[in-house]
């Protein structure tokens, strides 16, 4: 939780960018990367140089060398000029031609220490295009605390959510609430190898790092499982450059020393190394239509043959997986009931041959206001022996959030989410379902098989799904309760007729009697 101060600084640094002439927000979030980055190494050398002064012991590892730079006249600028610490209280114009003329080109050439920031950073461009608009940036940026953990991971997070709701580019972000339901329901664990073939700005592999650290307080306090968590953890792939550099950015303010974050192509490149490599894959991939068969790698065609974006990456996370491993997958609608050989042979492959657990049907509006296309999230464990036998389904009518393009929120921050610090009531679970899907889920092999098909949540067997022929769609076999109608007895009713006889034929006689 970042404070409503904090909030404001942040605020100030995005305004500064804007009134400064940056208003692509992607290129706004990448700019302030670079200079997060700046300040870290900073951070890095000031701690490895009290660590040597304490111990009386050369310093390990240099970050900025000693000597100048070598750029321009007169053999350059002192490297520890190029020190966030440094830098920053210069005068603007010297600030800005020491970081345009020395520092950019100094962050390019780090790429050989091996860390994936590093290697982000080789194509980093320098776009503020004053120096006044640097020196207020900079100043902004210094006033952020960012020592504790979770205040940088927060105040990333932050901007984050700015490329949201800058508008064209919120198709980077999954709601934060539905990724953390995602990585609840597939409880992470400190052994796991997690991967994202479509990571964007890593928030998947942000949440499980950061549930794993509230669900095993002492993971970092054994040195193999911190160096699992550091190094070998946590993966993923993207073919954006910025999208890259912003997700490792965001993984390093969320602890994490070395993630690997890399471009790679998920279904355009063979899998050679990666397939059955990781035990948890949680993804929202970008469902952009229809490939060419020319440039689809040919592994996974040999899972499905078609040119559906959705369908492919399910074959990827298929391909993927270790065997036992798990996976929490949004995908549209049409993946459930679509018509076609190839959609048919994928869900019968996740029902016969893999275990597929359950499908959470997801409201209308939840990537609203840049998609209102209908989504549900497939949870499926990899055995290649099959294992289906009961498939849970909840229809999700309620995320907490109006289902508008607003989306604003429908009850309190600490009741949102779906694990909210208050316990929500009868009436308000009507508005944020999340709590009670986690809650239904550990029930899935028990009570859950009990409940009617006319309940939110209910089990499907894989012989009901079969004979539909592997339709998913929850609307299949949720059964819809009618209102009672209260039936008379016959006796009744032909009772009533005779009295109706009975008065119309008086009638007719005071009638006649009239008449005559």
């Amino acid at each position: 939780m970042i404070t409503g101060n904090i909030k404001s600084q942040i605020d100030q640094i995005w305004n500064a960018f804007w009134s400064g002439g940056i208003s692509n927000p992607l290129e706004v979030i990448e700019q302030i990367t670079y200079l997060l980055f700046l300040r870290r190494l900073d951070d890095l050398h000031t701690l490895e140089e009290n660590r040597s002064a304490r111990l009386g012991t050369p310093m390990a590892r240099r970050i900025f060398p000693e000597g100048n730079d070598g750029i321009g006249k007169n053999g350059g600028h002192s490297f520890e000029n190029l020190r966030w610490s440094h830098f920053k209280h210069f005068a603007a114009s010297e600030m800005y031609a020491v970081v345009s003329e020395h520092v950019f080109p100094f962050l390019r050439t780090l790429g050989g220490d091996g860390s994936t920031y590093a290697q982000h950073m080789q194509d980093a461009r320098f776009t503020i295009p004053s120096a006044a608009l640097l020196a207020k940036v900079v100043d902004l940026l210094d006033a952020v605390p960012m020592e504790d953990r979770d205040t940088k991971g927060d105040v990333y997070e932050y901007m984050l959510g700015k490329i949201a709701s800058a508008g064209q580019n919120g198709q980077f972000r999954t709601p934060r609430h539905i990724i953390r339901l995602m990585v609840e329901l597939t409880a992470p664990q400190p052994s796991d190898v997690i991967c994202d073939p479509a990571c964007g700005t890593a928030g998947f592999l942000v949440t499980a790092g950061e549930v794993l650290r509230q669900r095993h307080p002492n993971l970092l306090h054994d040195a193999g499982r911190r160096e699992h968590f550091h190094h070998r953890m946590f993966h993923g792939f993207d073919f954006d450059n910025t999208m890259l550099r912003i997700g490792s950015m965001n993984m390093l303010l969320h602890g994490v020393e070395n993630p690997d974050i890399r471009y790679r192509d998920s279904l355009a490149q063979d899998h050679a190394g990666e397939e059955e490599k990781y035990t948890l894959l949680l993804a929202n991939p970008p469902f952009a239509g229809s490939l060419d068969y020319e440039n689809t790698a040919r592994d996974l065609l040999q899972i499905v043959k078609t040119k559906k974006t959705e369908l492919l990456f399910l074959a990827l996370f298929l391909r993927l997986l270790k065997p036992g491993g798990r996976a929490a997958v949004i995908v549209p609608d049409g993946v459930l009931f679509g018509s076609s050989t190839a959609h048919k042979q994928l869900r019968r492959m996740l029902v016969e041959d893999q275990k597929l657990d359950a499908v959470v049907k997801l409201p209308g509006g939840v990537f609203k206001p840049y998609a209102g296309v209908s989504t549900a999230i497939l949870l499926f464990t990899k055995t290649n022996s099959g294992g289906t036998d009961q498939v849970w389904f909840y229809d999700v009518q309620a995320d907490g959030w109006s289902l508008d393009d607003k989306r604003t929120p429908l009850l309190p921050e600490d009741k949102l989410g779906p694990v909210p610090r208050s316990t929500l009531d009868g009436d308000e679970h009507g508005k944020n379902n999340l709590p009670d899907v986690l809650a239904r889920w550990a029930e899935r092999n028990g009570a859950e098989r009990e409940r009617p098909r006319t309940a939110q949540s209910f089990c499907v067997s894989r012989a009901d799904i079969a004979a539909q022929g592997y339709d998913l769609s929850l609307n299949r076999y949720k059964e819809v309760v009618h209102d009672a109608v209260e039936h008379r007895a016959p006796k009744e009713i032909l009772a009533d007729l005779a009295k109706l006889e009975e008065e119309i034929q008086r009638g007719m006689k005071d009638l006649e009697g009239m008449l005559g």
